[in-house]
């Protein structure tokens, strides 16, 4: 299998999830991604967040209804219920940046029985609704847990194929903790992840 075949067999959120991930890439080249710079704030960081959150909002209400067809999930609230209770190790799953050394839980208010809504998903909103107050909380933390929080419910949604290292191409800096790496795939010129899920 090529990497152009890969690519045209990606579904449709990966492949969303893949542009937004190459947004953040560009940015290394201004930015170091690095705790030292997590509160660096931008417009482009602005856009991403946004872009981000707004695909977690759609891969979380399809990932409700593929889980049940009446679904009517349509809040960070109701998905939290849902999904936390369907697959307790989201709010666990620790996604990494190698490049950088970095770990990040998105999802980890929503482990346990609070299921809060995560942070970074709380900054979003008060960027969307009040930017001229809240301009900062546009900033890199934010923007890394927001795309790590969609990497991981996006592998949710495309479980199956993330199980047998059939999503393609692999993300350009992220990577799933050791708990939900189960090795890669050769596939002619590109290596695969094969992701494990205990749920």
């Amino acid at each position: 299998m090529s990497i152009a075949m890969t690519e045209s067999k990606s579904p449709p959120h990966w492949r969303h999830f893949l542009a937004l991930e190459e947004d953040l890439a560009g940015t290394v080249r201004y930015i170091e991604f690095a705790e030292d710079n997590f509160d660096t704030y931008s417009v482009e960081f602005t856009s991403l967040l946004l872009s981000a959150c707004s695909e977690v909002d759609v891969v979380c209400k399809l990932l409700c209804k593929k889980l049940d067809k009446k679904s009517k999930a349509s809040n960070i609230g109701h998905y939290a219920s849902k999904l936390s209770s369907k697959y307790p190790s989201l709010g666990n799953f620790e996604v990494e940046i190698p490049r950088f050394g970095l770990k990040f839980q998105p999802w980890k208010n929503w482990s346990g029985k609070s299921r809060k809504s995560p942070l970074w998903w709380a900054s979003h909103n008060k960027v969307k609704h009040n930017r001229d107050d809240h301009f900062g909380e546009a900033n890199l933390h934010n923007v890394l847990n927001s795309l790590a929080g969609l990497y991981v419910v996006t592998l949710y949604l495309y479980k199956t194929m993330a199980e047998h290292a059939e999503l393609g191409p692999t993300p350009l800096l992220f990577r799933p903790g050791g708990d939900h790496f189960s090795g890669v795939t050769h596939m002619d010129t590109e290596v695969l992840i094969n992701y494990s899920f205990d749920s």
